[in-house]
């Protein structure tokens, strides 16, 4: 990562996982499901947790939703998910925590949105009730502003001081300061509390890709909290991805942020682990972090007019995501192993070289045979209809005899690497 350096933040401590400082970046999610129905929620915490969100956070809005988060945590703990809970409140979060302090306890963070903690007179009084409350109970909190929520008084302030100006600045700058103004006032007010920096989270989210990178640039300029990112309505799709990713991107290979998450509209029937699929993957692919093997495939072209190379990547792709819960216990490690799935003779010898593991597919008017490459050297030469089944195989066969033997041996295993990468 080459002229990379991570913005120095203050560590923050949410039930056991560290965000900011030097610990790796965190993947958080939320779910969509009624806080109120437990079970339900429990399950979708479950799922995410198990697709590798590191936090998650749910909606508790109203006595009911409340009632059932210590259930959820019940649930969760029963089933050995330890995941940290993060409770999302709007408007009237701080009568929530004092009627229910078994919420209260049960949530690892608080989160408070400073446009809609309260209004006017009350907005001080609700905000210091939900601060005191984080410090009865040892939580941590993320003061996340949005922009679609934004303090109102506070923009108005700042929309009249920059009419007044000798040079006014276009509106979208302002609504940008006042963004940050309210994350960092915010911020010292609870400071003024009492609650300590390492208690504190900043967010400041809006859903314009050059927005919130401008934003978060001023924020990290002016002040070592730790920060998480995310577009706050990044969409459906394709766009919700690539919106995400290009906005993230940017200012995670800035230095800036320390958790994130990627907020995508799920499609009709989809997986809400999707998001969680998505962030791993953008800190994967910048090489900040490693979740599961990589795949590498390629786009295909003339000459690979079989889908067969297309349907064994989509086949090791899945059957490498749906195995990870299980190898991740089993065999540390395993999460930075690389895999390649090549359809023709052009790149694909090249390509699997460079993986761990690759298998060339034949192209069109190519032998039909598959040669097979582990850590640079080419095994053997699969053919016939059972080759998707037999590189599966070889790919198991693999992890177990190099990451296993890296669980009882990890300096073995660093050997290893550090032989195959010579021989490369």
């Amino acid at each position: 990562m080459n002229g990379y350096q991570r913005r120095n933040s203050v560590s923050v401590t949410v039930g056991g996982v560290t965000i900011g400082g030097n610990a790796p970046i965190v993947v958080q999610s939320m779910t969509n499901t009624d806080t109120a129905d437990a079970e339900g929620t429990a399950a979708q915490v479950a799922a995410l947790a198990r697709a590798g969100s590191e936090l998650v956070r749910v909606t508790v809005d109203r006595p009911e939703a409340a009632a059932a988060v210590p259930r959820i945590r019940d649930i969760l703990d029963a089933q050995g998910v330890a995941v940290p809970l993060i409770g999302d409140f709007h408007y009237v979060g701080h009568k929530l925590l004092t009627d229910h302090p078994a919420c209260a306890e049960a949530l690892a963070k608080y989160r408070i949105n400073p446009g809609n903690v309260g209004f006017r007179e009350k907005r001080d009084r609700q905000f210091s009730t939900m601060i005191e409350l984080a410090m009865r109970y040892g939580k941590p909190v993320r003061i996340g502003v949005n922009w679609g929520s934004l303090d109102q008084e506070l923009l108005a302030r700042l929309m009249d001081e920059n009419a007044k100006s000798a040079q006014p600045k276009p509106a979208e700058a302002v609504m940008r300061e006042a963004l940050v103004v309210s994350a960092l006032d915010n911020a010292a007010r609870a400071e003024e509390l009492g609650l300590g920096r390492d208690r504190i989270v900043l967010s400041c989210k809006v859903s314009n890709v050059q927005s919130l990178v401008a934003v978060y640039r001023n924020l990290a300029a002016r002040g070592d909290y730790a920060l998480h990112l995310g577009l706050t309505e990044a969409g459906m799709g394709s766009k919700g991805i690539v919106a995400s990713t290009a906005a993230l991107s940017v200012l995670l290979q800035e230095g800036i942020g320390d958790t994130i998450r990627v907020s995508l509209t799920p499609e009709p029937g989809g997986a809400r682990t999707q998001e969680v699929v998505v962030a791993q993957e953008i800190l994967q692919t910048m090489g900040f972090r490693s979740f599961v093997p990589q795949v590498t495939s390629c786009p295909g072209c003339g000459r690979t007019t079989s889908t067969v190379f297309q349907e064994l990547a989509d086949r090791i792709q899945t059957f490498v995501r749906k195995r990870m819960p299980e190898w991740r216990q089993r065999y540390p490690g395993v999460e930075s192993m690389n895999l390649a799935v090549m359809g023709c003779i052009v790149n694909g010898p090249g390509e699997s070289k460079h993986a761990d593991i690759g298998i060339s597919l034949p192209g069109t008017g190519e032998e039909p045979a598959a040669p097979v490459f582990i850590d640079g050297r080419k095994t053997v030469t699969l053919r016939g209809a059972g080759i998707a089944d037999e590189f599966q195989k070889i790919v198991e066969t693999y992890i177990e005899t190099r990451y296993g033997a890296a669980a009882a041996d990890p300096g073995q295993n660093t050997d290893r690497r550090a032989d195959t990468a010579a021989s490369r």
